[in-house]
């Protein structure tokens, strides 16, 4: 996906619109750590009547759990936009939007417009985009110095202070500082399987300098502050985040390429309460309480005009991350069916590496 240069996202502005009319009941959503923030969630309380009953997730839970139940279960949840139509083909776990109910013109044009590109289905679409955020390189600039791509996570001079996960992510990162297409493969799984074959065996050559896999933030941040790691490919936030506290901490954009993500807000095929999903949707596109979410979640909104209302200390960040807008990110293309598959032998075999 291309979106345009990122001085058009800074200059528009968006104005509060107050809240849908009240709806009964509860909310049920299935979301990421941070993404539905306390006090955002008593607020729409107070203004809908609408109580919100969060639970934790990930991308492979969201599909795991939707499919058990056929759809039901949950009204609403936030799977990242390549994770979504390729579900929906298989499993039929999602429910089409009503876009009529949707207040689009709160959306960043470019958001709005890769998403629907990521989710629509014989002409249904079924995600709006939420937050949206990169992975990179977390660099200590004082200890590693001169790091420049994930592939300098294996420089000998580094042996023992990096760190990674075994995920997708760090497949497809390493492929394209290899010089792959890893996403242009994803049409031909058995072609996409040698890809990753000849990844890992690169990655599994440089595992012995790698000093730590890692699963979580947290872990990994306090190997930053320790001083036990000084390089590892790590998302935008918790990099920011360690950088507001040790200035030394830098998030840096590979120069193969960041790797560029969306979670959107979808509506279960079997969700109770689609009234409730769709006021929510419309009240975290405020400006007002999507500057309040980035806040918590330490990503950025696609609600357009919450840049004059966030933290200018973050704000700052993101200026000197992307400071020329959205170029060099490989945002995720829609993970076909067999894909995973393709891939497990080749992840298994980095994993049980030694």
């Amino acid at each position: 996906m291309k979106f345009v240069y990122f001085g058009l996202l800074f200059l528009v502005l968006g104005v509060p619109m107050a809240a849908d009319a009240q709806q009964p009941g509860k909310l049920r959503i299935l979301t990421w750590a941070d993404y539905v923030p306390a006090d955002v969630a008593e607020d729409f309380r107070k203004e809908t009547g609408i109580e919100v009953e969060v639970t934790l997730t990930d991308n492979e839970d969201i599909i795991n759990r939707l499919r058990r139940s056929n759809g039901a279960g949950f009204d609403l949840v936030h799977p990242s936009h390549d994770r979504i139509a390729g579900a929906q083909q298989q499993y039929h776990i999602y429910k089409p939007l009503d876009l009529s109910r949707v207040k689009l013109e709160r959306y960043l044009p470019e958001m709005l417009e890769a998403t629907r590109n990521n989710t629509t289905l014989d002409g249904a679409v079924y995600g709006v985009p939420y937050l949206w955020g990169t992975e990179g390189l977390a660099v200590n600039t004082q200890r590693a110095r001169n790091v420049t791509d994930y592939t300098d996570l294996c420089r000998p001079d580094l042996r023992g202070k990096t760190a990674i996960r075994v995920v997708r992510p760090v497949l497809i990162a390493f492929a394209f500082a290899y010089g792959e297409d890893p996403f242009s493969l994803y049409s031909n799984p058995r072609a996409y399987a040698d890809m990753a074959n000849r990844i890992v065996d690169k990655i599994i050559v440089c595992k012995a300098n790698i000093g730590m896999v890692f699963s979580g933030e947290k872990e990994l941040q306090e190997a930053f502050r320790t001083g036990t790691i000084t390089a590892a490919m790590f998302w935008d936030a918790p990099s920011w985040a360690m950088n507001r506290q040790v200035s030394r901490v830098r998030y840096l954009a590979p120069k193969s390429g960041m790797l560029g993500w969306i979670v959107a807000s979808v509506i279960p095929a079997r969700g109770g309460n689609d009234a409730a999903a769709y006021a929510w949707i419309n009240f975290t596109s405020r400006p007002d309480i999507a500057a309040r979410i980035t806040k918590a979640a330490g990503n950025f909104s696609a609600a357009r005009g919450t840049l004059k209302l966030v933290d200018p200390k973050l704000k700052a960040q993101l200026y000197r991350t992307f400071p020329r807008g959205f170029v060099n990110i490989h945002w995720y293309q829609n993970v076909p069916a067999g894909i995973e598959d393709a891939e497990a032998p080749a992840l298994k075999r980095l994993r049980e590496a030694h």
